[in-house]
């Protein structure tokens, strides 16, 4: 098996003015109790050694090779530790490029080591147990925190600080593990995989709709990136003022409409006022169902990067939002 330390607070020590990203893989493994337990060869590797908020990803797309030259060489699962300001973000980078069966497990930590009840140690067995299991095979990229395992396409983040801080509000956690087994009962079918000779630099803005936004920001925005994803209000509703600002981006260039709840799917055909989710998607918006704002912001970014065209795009946010995909279809059949 092999592990990937990219930093973040599981790999953090005190400085001199507040702790920063220090230990290397190794010595995070040196500091988890049962490991010797663990029928597991580890093949360890440090990475990278940043807080999450400066990953990006020209790391993530290296980071995936790395996964998939180490699996060629005979890894049967793969590891990463990393900040957790991103990992909802970067875990569903990896889960978009990631081809093969073999399990890739994303953890980290909420407390540094220098702190009491750190949740590093227990994070990172449990993600090592999980990692080896064979139930977790062929589900592309889970995430492990307090031993329980999500789907990286639904997980959350949501607390600042608290080790309970990762969930899936739509679907919840897919298993768990308890007294050191691996339980995954609900088993979800692979969306499509992203693959490029050469990434694009494409730049993708996210704009959250708030109170009294009259169109003029998101306008601007607009004028300086290849897409945008739309945080809207509830099931998918913009300020009326908004709505020509929309209509015209979407014209030129792909805007997805997410909801900024944070749980619950974009609608398509419940309300009819101007600024409905019904009126932006006749004006050419692109709905990303059950995907956050952040999540389609990735996809949005991935599939641009690489350089597929709109009707692909749009095929590909109905295929991953969850309310069109059909198992067994490849990404080509979507596009």
């Amino acid at each position: 098996m092999a592990v990937f330390s990219l930093g973040g607070t599981i790999a953090m020590v005190p400085g001199a003015n507040g702790v920063v990203p220090t230990l290397t893989a190794k010595e995070l493994l040196t500091a988890v109790p049962g490991l010797d337990n663990i029928a597991v060869e580890l093949d360890v590797r440090t990475f990278r050694q940043l807080p999450g908020a400066s990953l990006s990803f020209a790391d993530l797309t290296e980071l995936a090779e790395a996964m998939e030259g180490a699996v060629r060489n005979g890894v049967d699962g793969v590891v990463v530790t990393q900040g957790t300001d991103t990992i909802e973000e970067t875990a569903y980078v990896l889960d978009l490029l990631w081809r093969n069966e073999a399990p890739v497990v994303v953890t980290g930590a909420m407390r540094n080591p220098s702190m009491a009840g750190a949740d590093g140690p227990a994070n990172l067995l449990a993600a090592i147990r999980t990692a080896a299991s064979r139930t977790a095979r062929d589900l592309g990229c889970l995430v492990v925190f307090n031993d329980q395992i999500h789907a990286a396409r639904w997980l959350r983040k949501t607390h600042t600080s608290s080790p309970a801080a990762f969930v899936s509000p739509n679907h919840g956690p897919i298993g768990h593990v308890v007294e050191g087994h691996v339980d995954i009962p609900l088993r979800m079918e692979r969306g499509p995989v992203l693959t490029s000779e050469t990434w694009r630099t494409v730049k993708v803005g996210l704009f959250t709709v708030a109170l009294g936004d009259d169109g003029e920001l998101v306008s601007a925005m607009g004028k300086e990136v290849d897409g945008l994803v739309v945080g809207a209000f509830g099931v998918g509703h913009v300020p009326a003022g908004m709505v020509p600002a929309l209509a015209k981006l979407a014209s030129v260039k792909p805007v997805v409409l997410a909801s900024r709840t944070g749980a619950g799917p974009v609608h398509e055909r419940t309300y009819g006022f101007e600024g409905s989710e019904s009126d932006l998607l006749a004006r050419g918006l692109i709905p990303a169902g059950y995907l956050d704002p952040l999540k389609a912001r990735v996809l949005l970014h991935l599939l641009l990067a690489s350089g597929v065209g709109a009707g692909s795009v749009r095929k590909t946010f109905a295929a991953v939002g969850g309310r069109g995909w059909v198992p067994g279809n490849s990404m080509d059949e979507h596009i």
